[in-house]
């Protein structure tokens, strides 16, 4: 399998079943230190301390750790007294890693987070508070997109200071929709187009659109629509997960119909969606846009992308963020704390660069700089940073985000009706929801 698809599978093994992991060592981690890390320095507008060296532990594993580490490089030339120190892990092995590291004593100062483990880290006391540099350098949700700002608080209170956003992209193959009479230069928007393209693709004998039962692509694609539609995946709380609602069954019902209606091939193989698309096999991917980068390598292939279709009743995509966070200590160093949000800060307002790795930045500022509009197939998903459907901010959701996919994944294969498939799923989420209430003490 290509580089490109496995560094894509640890980015979204974020948040599946990493729950119960995330709670192994976690019990006590910082509670041997009573000191408030939030009172040190001024809130990272400056920092004149002594020097300080500060480990920064991430899992930008692709292309895009090479831009994040030449990002600390120019950060360390510019700032005699903080030197940070990046360590890289899979995805997956870093959040495992992390707690035990923490407990021991041995763990980063910095710590890069996805926006769906914010809350489970910060239940159990691995990551500070971060209410004062947000206050310091006057940052507000006017900076950001409220989808984006609003995900980094648990309980009231901000743990993550936003980097970017990333999310799901409607990729169309132009020369598979020239060849079955479609103007290449205007992609379908609309359901009602996009039912009219699929139609024509279908008399060329082209199955134009392949559903994935997995969640990668599939998931994420039901996860999209069931916003679209209207519904949620859980109630406003948390508490009660509401992923068979009659939104949700419509939107579930729509991509079984597609394999039922001979736009997609049954039981298509993990990957083998956006494959066929590289192969000309077909028309539309619905993919993340860290595939933008791996598209540009085929200079032979002529492709656009755009924001997801409308089909449901509202623009919504799925979403996630990667945000900075300040790891506890089980001895406080006020100085490092100060050099770590000064870090945080410069790495946020230089999130350009950043951009390039295939990320639409957090900061409004960026986005409308004419150097990020220059980065055009990126620029060209910015938009839904203002509706991107992103995981609550509730600990241990990545658990339940797996029995959802889990539900999604029956219902297209055909081992239950969609209906089926989400109430079953439904009733296990709320079992689990109960028993995280129960973990974290919420």
């Amino acid at each position: 399998m290509m580089r490109n698809e496995m560094s894509r599978r640890r980015l979204l093994s974020l948040g599946v079943g990493l729950g119960t992991a995330a709670t192994l060592a976690l019990t006590g981690c910082g509670g041997d230190d009573e000191e408030s890390t939030t009172a040190s320095g001024n809130g990272g507008k400056d920092y004149t301390g002594p020097k300080v060296d500060l480990k920064l532990w991430n899992g930008f594993t692709g292309g895009d750790g090479d831009i994040f580490k030449k990002l600390v490089e120019k950060f360390n030339a510019e700032h005699d007294n903080i030197a940070v120190t990046v360590t890289t892990y899979k995805w997956e092995d870093y959040y495992s890693k992390l707690p035990g590291a923490v407990s021991s004593g041995a763990g980063p100062d910095i710590a890069v987070m996805h926006m769906d483990q914010l809350a489970t880290f910060a239940a159990r006391g691995v990551i500070t508070e971060l209410d004062d540099v947000a206050k310091a350098l006057e940052l507000t949700e006017a900076d950001f997109a409220p989808t984006v700002w609003t995900g980094g608080l648990y309980n009231d209170k901000r743990y993550g200071i936003p980097l970017d956003m990333h999310p799901l992209g409607f990729y169309y193959n132009k020369a598979v929709m020239q060849k079955a009479g479609l103007d290449p230069e205007k992609p379908p928007t609309t359901r009602d187009d996009y039912t009219a393209a699929l139609t024509e693709l279908k008399k060329s004998g082209v199955q134009g659109f392949w559903v994935s039962p997995f969640q990668f692509t599939g998931g994420m694609t039901f996860y999209s629509l069931l916003h679209q539609w209207g519904g949620t995946l859980f109630d406003a709380d948390a508490a009660k997960a509401t992923f068979n609602s009659d939104p949700a069954v419509e939107a579930c019902t729509w991509l079984v119909d597609m394999i039922k209606q001979g736009h997609s091939p049954a039981n298509v193989g993990q990957d083998a969606d956006y494959l066929a698309f590289k192969a000309g096999k077909n028309a539309f991917n619905w993919n993340g846009i860290w595939q933008i980068n791996d598209l540009k390598k085929s200079p032979e292939m002529q492709w656009g992308v755009a924001p997801l279709p409308q089909i449901g009743s509202k623009p919504a995509a799925w979403g996630n963020s990667h945000n900075f966070t300040i790891v506890k200590q089980r001895s406080t160093n006020a100085n490092k704390v100060a050099g770590a949000k000064v870090f945080i800060n410069w790495l946020s307002q230089h999130s350009l660069e950043w951009a390039a790795g295939g990320q639409v930045p957090a900061r409004k500022a960026v986005r409308d700089d004419a150097g990020f509009k220059a980065l055009t197939e990126v620029n060209a998903l910015a938009p839904e940073i203002e509706y991107a459907a992103f995981p609550p901010a509730a600990p241990g959701i990545g658990e339940v985000l797996l029995t959802f996919y889990t539900s999604f994944n029956e219902a297209v294969l055909g081992k239950k009706s969609p209906k089926q498939a989400l109430d079953d799923g439904v009733a296990k989420a709320d079992k689990q929801l109960a028993d995280n209430r129960k973990k974290y003490g919420n």
